[in-house]
């Protein structure tokens, strides 16, 4: 609620709440970055305003129990602590206040994270000194109730923890029973939101629920921390087998399913290319949706899963080399990769949007040798020194070349993501040609999305030419160019992505 928001932005965000986001988001674009926004508050608001321009229409926060609830490290509740109730003054709600009021104040929607780990008085057995172990989750819906209740003017968005399938996020993820591992985490989760979803509906009725939220990977079990493969945590979460048939003892004994309204997930490719399959077939990254949502569908379908069709991507992104060689990819093909999944998220219509992970990469750790020389997160889209990379210059407006092998047409698709006039105008320029000529012009739709299906010239250079809104600092804004796309170059996929710009103005 904008009363408990930080009084340096409180006044700005009463002005600005109400306003809508830039699209109407039929297809969102979603930005993250937990270090910035929650750890890094003096360089937030600036990075804010730059998601604004580049026409994101939400922002992912997460709403941290262990940093919010009192006693982190204490076995015990404090006494007369009142967890369900947002104005206990054990509470700290600062960071979060001032989080949410930042991306209001800019016209953003939020969509809120309710995650754990919680304090160590959370877990079902404290004494283990493991805060991440088997939370109540009686405890963690009276939490849920209270950041409902407090940001129900803010937030018609709440996501139920963040990747359960990995160990540092809940444990434990299995149990050795008769020296076979068992699934242990998809069944904590499912009392985690079967406890918080009713309660977050109760406390803020016409908010979006969205469960799931899983990583893209896991392995065979090997310890009971050994984190789960996605599509076989979604069969134990639905108490089913591998052939989807029934479960119905040990921990599915009285089984009632989750439920939500959408499912989230992390379609994190690492070094694979957008449109490339991972072939272990309980995985899902961002070439496997197809797999994905067959499994959605077969648990939905048995009533051992209830969410809608659609889903929500609401983290992704590519490590880059530099400042990463044992985990990222060239800064050019990141700029190529991020275009390219836009398109197919947006081509993929059970998709709702796509939320990129961050805005600026983590330092880089060394904490040992291998991988370990490079740890942290360098999926940004500018260096952590602040230096934009290649892809950022794209941001505002991507385009993408959807042409089959063999064919001599194929789909022009552009997203418009800035503030700009809706008519956009395609150019082509013939091989050995150094003009550009009009081929058509396109209205963009409310979400800034066009798309136009042509005869393709063998050899030329595409591109389109958009305008910006007139301001008030800007009233007669010049055109601007989408990056260009060269045909000429040959390329194995389908998915023909234009190159950066030469500058992010």
């Amino acid at each position: 609620m904008k009363r408990f928001v930080v009084a340096a932005v409180a006044a700005v965000s009463l002005a600005a709440a109400g306003a809508p986001a830039a699209h109407a988001a039929d297809f969102e674009v979603g930005m993250e970055d937990e270090g910035l926004i929650l750890s890094n508050q003096h360089l937030a608001p600036a990075a804010v305003e730059a998601w604004k321009k580049f026409g994101v229409d939400v922002v992912r926060i997460h709403a941290r129990w262990w940093e919010i609830a009192p006693a982190d490290s204490s076995a015990s509740k404090p006494a007369g602590f009142d967890a369900g109730n947002h104005l206990d003054p054990q509470y700290n709600w600062a960071k979060l206040d001032a989080a949410i009021a930042m991306v209001r104040a800019q016209n953003i929607r939020v969509m809120l994270t309710l995650t754990g780990p919680g304090p160590l008085w959370s877990s079902s057995e404290p004494a283990k000194r493991n805060p991440r172990y088997k939370p109540d989750p009686k405890a963690f819906a009276d939490f849920s109730k209270a950041a409902a209740t407090r940001y129900k003017a803010d937030v018609d968005r709440y996501l139920i923890w963040n990747e359960p399938n990995q160990k540092g996020w809940l444990q434990p993820q299995w149990e050795r029973i008769g020296g076979k591992f068992q699934p242990v985490s998809p069944h904590i989760y499912r009392s985690l939101v079967r406890a918080a979803q009713p309660v977050v509906k109760a406390a803020d009725p016409g908010a979006e629920i969205v469960i799931g939220e899983l990583a893209p990977v896991g392995n065979k079990p090997i310890s009971v921390d050994t984190p789960m493969r996605p599509l076989a945590f979604l069969r134990s979460l639905g108490c089913v087998d591998d052939n989807y048939k029934t479960v119905k003892s040990g921990r599915c004994k009285g089984f009632k399913a989750a439920k939500g309204d959408t499912l989230g997930y992390h379609p994190h490719p690492q070094k694979y290319a957008p449109d490339r399959a991972n072939p272990d077939q309980d995985a899902a990254q961002f070439g496997d949706l197809k797999r994905l949502f067959t499994a959605i569908d077969k648990l939905k379908a048995r009533k051992r899963l209830s969410v809608s069709k659609n889903i929500h991507l609401t983290e992704f992104g590519y490590e880059t080399s530099p400042p990463d060689p044992a985990s990222g990819i060239s800064t050019t093909l990141q700029t190529k990769y991020l275009q390219q999944a836009s398109y197919i998220a947006w081509a993929t219509k059970r998709v709702r949007g796509l939320s990129f992970y961050q805005w600026d990469d983590e330092r880089v750790q060394n904490l040992g040798s291998g991988t370990k020389r490079y740890s942290g997160w360098q999926t940004g889209l500018r260096f952590n020194d602040g230096r934009p990379k290649p892809v950022l210059s794209i941001m505002s407006s991507p385009f993408v070349i959807d042409q089959k092998a063999g064919a001599k047409s194929g789909l022009l698709w552009g997203q418009v993501r800035a503030e700009a006039q809706s008519q956009v105008r395609i150019e082509v320029r013939a091989k050995g040609s150094a003009e550009f000529k009009a081929v058509t012009t396109r209205n963009a739709a409310a979400d800034g999305v066009f798309s136009y299906r042509t005869t393709l010239q063998t050899g030329a250079s595409y591109r389109y030419v958009w305008t910006p809104k007139p301001s008030l600092l800007d009233p007669n804004p010049q055109p601007r160019t989408s990056g260009i796309i060269d045909l000429s170059k040959k390329e194995k996929s389908q998915y023909k992505a234009a190159a950066a710009l030469t500058t992010t103005s």
